[in-house]
């Protein structure tokens, strides 16, 4: 089975503008982006990805998926109570 892709989806005008959205996230204090470990060390040398390139791979690898329903979502799941 073929795996569907959003073909350039971090150069395209909405990945661009989700990038920002969750770049502006990161700086937010109110929410948890910390970075997650990658296994693929030929990808990211010290094994972090941050939480822009975790989210941004998703939303590429997954193309059916609402992006700004998944960031409303990604906004609630993050929100520090």
């Amino acid at each position: 089975m073929a795996t569907l892709k959003r073909a350039n989806f971090a150069n395209t005008e909405e990945g661009i503008r989700i990038e920002n959205e969750l770049a502006l996230m990161m700086l937010d204090v109110s929410l948890s982006t910390q970075a997650s470990y990658s296994s693929n060390s030929s990808l990211y040398a010290d094994n972090s990805m941050s939480f822009v390139q975790k989210h941004m791979a998703y939303l590429e690898c997954h193309p059916k998926v609402n992006a700004d329903h998944y960031l409303a979502n990604l906004r609630l799941m993050t929100k520090i109570r």
